[in-house]
């Protein structure tokens, strides 16, 4: 059984967030990334407290892809630390979910258990 999860990271520019989401969904580690913004951000840099407007990417994926996403996120990232973070999705609507897996399946090339 898949273990959905929403992973959240942010850009500073909306054409970084646009970018990312497109290598993810080429590369498969994600079926669905939604991009909000401006969202403004409050938070501590280097001693200082900082705010700024950043770009929002809610990325629908599952548990065992998350290493790769991470990574490819990391790779892909202009900021020193990007925000990644994983959080499951407990419940949802099954249509959603069972083609959230197709997608994921289709491109990672497995076969559902």
């Amino acid at each position: 059984m898949n273990e959905h999860i929403q992973v959240f990271t942010t850009t500073e520019k909306k054409e970084d967030a646009i970018r990312i989401a497109k290598i993810l969904l080429k590369k498969g580690l994600a079926g669905c990334i939604q991009i909000i913004g401006p969202v403004f951000s409050l938070y501590w840099w280097k001693g200082k407290m900082e705010e700024s407007e950043e770009w929002l990417c809610i990325i629908k994926s599952e548990k065992s892809l998350y290493n790769e996403l991470e990574k490819t996120i990391k790779d892909n990232h202009p900021y020193e630390v990007p925000e990644i973070i994983a959080v499951p999705i407990i419940m949802g609507n099954q249509d959603y979910l069972d083609w959230l897996n197709s997608i994921l399946q289709l491109k990672t090339g497995k076969s559902e258990v």
